[in-house]
């Protein structure tokens, strides 16, 4: 226990020093009229992130509930387990990926847009391009994930409480109000925090959506003033009010937990039909959003299609950007995994009593643990982006390999949170279990993972590292500041294609893209288990 608990604790702190040499870098890069010269253009971007950020986050919660609760009553039909584990894949689907089908859609030239002028003569025009757009593309995101996570809080209501609200005679409204939100008030809490969090440093989607300057957000001007107007005061201004709000709201939102476990589905059967009225209504909300999460990925698959495969993938950019970035997202699968099993291991020694749980100091060190996990919920990509590029420019070293390290980082600490949700509760709960038992045997470090650690966890490793692999193979920040041909991602290179309007290209490089993600999202975590047994 001891030598765990050491490398555990030694893995925090220097999660917890990166952190404080990033600010300081920052800190120390600006002058003294930082804090003074906050002017009307930033404060308007910090407005308007904020704005777009609660607008997307009060939206993804009304839809996620709204399909959480449509498919909570509706249990009985083939194929719901698949629909839901389908919603669940919007967790690491590429945003650009997202934008890209959604422009598809509603954009100018999209089905949508195509079809209102052959029918009606009548075109909707660029409104995807503007706040309208970047809304739409955060509820395509958000409300997938939030209703997954909603749903299982649904389903774990004890149909006697159906039961009691029947007796009563509750209507609808009362039955949620009495018997459905206040299980799942908690986990709307949690969601909401991480949501909003994550619209907040929102790049991709802005980037691509935003349409103007007047729609930029805190993100997108860092990456402006760095990559186009070599303006480094303003990016460090704008790094550090971003890195500042950023801390806060991830300590104000430290006791909210995310439940983020299996894809799997427990329905509690309710021994009544819901009104022929209300089901249809469960009925279209359902078929409506899964239309609308659909879509998007059939117009990649079907403009994908027509693309040339045999030109695209000998293109050497082509192959240099796919195989670095399975490279990369091979090497931050491992080490997310690695880390987070280093601080699940010691997080429970701090929290179970029958090994220091009891202790005075126990809780503190267990909260510093926990948020050195989630650094990257403080510390946003492009800011972290910023800190390695004036590293790079300070000291001498090559951009490759800097690019390489500032990647990896990002895509480990990206990864983390998730990888903690899912793996720290499994582990707490093997030593729980088997800790008086392994004790007793004599069974520490290598003989104690092999024969009690692995076989329970071993699901939560394959999806953990499903999980990370994905998200670094379709994130679009730190490369946007460090991309060049010498040095390309899979994202990067797809938005080189959008933006030189090679849309043909661009759809088959998507459609590549789409499948790898979706792919090892699926089927990764089956192989492990078959591999595990």
């Amino acid at each position: 226990m001891t030598k765990s608990l050491f490398w555990g604790i030694f893995t925090s702190l220097s999660l917890l020093t990166f952190a404080i040499l990033l600010f300081t870098t920052l800190y120390t890069s600006q002058n003294s009229e930082i804090f003074t010269a906050l002017n009307s253009h930033i404060l308007g971007l910090l407005k308007f992130t904020i704005y777009q950020a609660f607008l997307s986050t009060v939206l993804s919660l009304l839809v996620g509930v709204l399909l959480a609760w449509a498919l909570a009553h509706q249990s009985k039909f083939k194929g719901r387990s698949l629909l839901v584990a389908l919603f669940s894949s919007s967790l690491v689907l590429p945003t650009l990926i997202v934008v890209f089908g959604l422009i598809g859609i509603f954009g100018r030239s999209g089905y949508l847009n195509q079809v209102s002028l052959f029918l009606f003569d009548h075109s909707f025009g660029s409104y995807l391009y503007g706040l309208g757009g970047i809304l739409l593309a955060h509820v395509y995101l958000n409300a997938s994930f939030a209703s997954r996570a909603l749903l299982h809080s649904f389903e774990s209501i004890p149909k006697e409480k159906y039961k009691l609200a029947k007796s009563l005679n509750f209507s609808v409204f009362e039955r949620f109000l009495y018997v459905e939100y206040p299980a799942i008030k908690s986990t709307l809490l949690s969601i909401s925090s991480t949501i909003f969090l994550l619209c907040f440093t929102s790049f991709a989607v802005v980037l691509l959506l935003g349409g103007n300057p007047s729609y930029n957000t805190l993100e997108v001007a860092i990456y402006e003033a760095v990559k186009l107007d070599f303006d480094i005061g303003l990016a460090l201004k704008l790094a550090l009010v971003q890195l500042a709000i950023s801390a806060v709201l991830v300590v104000l939102s430290s006791g909210f937990r995310t439940g983020l476990g299996n894809l799997k589905t427990s329905h509690t059967l309710i021994p009544w039909s819901e009104t022929k009225v209300l089901q249809i209504v469960q009925w279209s909300i359902i078929t409506l959003f899964t239309l609308f999460f659909i879509l998007p990925l059939v117009v990649i698959f079907i403009d994908g299609m027509g693309a040339d495969f045999s030109r695209i993938l000998a293109e050497p950019l082509f192959i240099k950007s796919f195989l670095t970035s399975l490279s990369l997202a091979t090497a931050s699968s491992l080490l997310t995994v690695v880390i987070a099993l280093l601080l699940s291991n010691a997080r429970r020694n701090f929290t179970l009593t029958t090994r220091l749980g009891a202790k005075p100091f126990s809780k503190f060190i267990d909260a510093i643990i926990a948020f050195s996990g989630n650094l990257y919920l403080a510390i946003p990509s492009l800011v972290m982006g910023l800190g390695f590029f004036l590293m790079y420019q300070k000291y001498d070293g090559s951009q490759v390999i800097w690019s390489t390290v500032a990647l990896l980082t990002a895509n480990v600490l990206m990864s983390l949170p998730f990888a903690l949700a899912v793996l720290a509760p499994a582990m707490q709960k093997t030593a729980k279990r088997y800790d008086k038992l392994a004790f007793s045997l004599g069974l520490t470090g290598l003989q104690r993972w092999a024969y009690i650690e692995y076989p329970y966890i071993k699901a939560s490793l394959g999806y953990v590292f499903a999980l990370a692999f994905c998200f670094s193979l379709g994130d679009l920040g730190i490369i946007a500041l460090f991309g060049s041909d010498e040095f390309s991602t899979l994202p990067w290179y797809l938005y080189q294609l959008m933006g030189s309007y090679r849309t043909t290209d661009a759809a088959g490089v998507a459609l590549v893209l789409l499948v790898l993600v979706l792919s090892v999202f699926i089927l990764l975590p089956r192989l492990f288990k078959e591999k595990a047994h």
